[in-house]
């Protein structure tokens, strides 16, 4: 068996979290989502055959996927794939920084104001 997958982390930026205080001049950001991870393997299967002495059914073939994945999803963990897209959210969350900034309002994440953009520090 040969898998190729194409592996995808990203953050939902439509998911963000936050309050606009026209008073006080603020943007919250009360929450960020988790990272989606997406993996779309494509498995290619080489000499596989079913006989008395062999059975092989679709069982076999959704056990092998499942630990693929379980597998992929691993080495996800030890990779830089969630450092290279949390660098990205970074990148996103920098533009929210610089328009409140250039306009005279505070950018706030979990109640502490951001008076420096690297000051953010994200939980995940």
């Amino acid at each position: 068996m040969v898998v190729n997958t194409d592996v995808f982390i990203a953050y939902d930026l439509s998911k963000i979290s936050f309050e606009i205080n026209q008073v006080s001049k603020k943007v919250r950001i009360s929450s960020i989502p988790e990272p989606e991870i997406k993996l779309n393997p494509d498995f290619e299967y080489y000499n596989v055959t079913s006989d008395y002495l062999n059975p092989f059914d679709a069982g076999d073939y959704n056990q092998i996927k499942r630990n693929v994945k379980a597998s992929l999803l691993k080495k996800i963990e030890t990779s830089t794939l969630k450092t290279n897209a949390k660098n990205r959210l970074l990148s996103e969350l920098q533009k929210f920084y610089i328009l409140t900034n250039s306009m005279g309002w505070v950018l706030v994440y979990e109640d502490v104001p951001i008076g420096n953009f690297s000051e953010l520090k994200l939980k995940q």
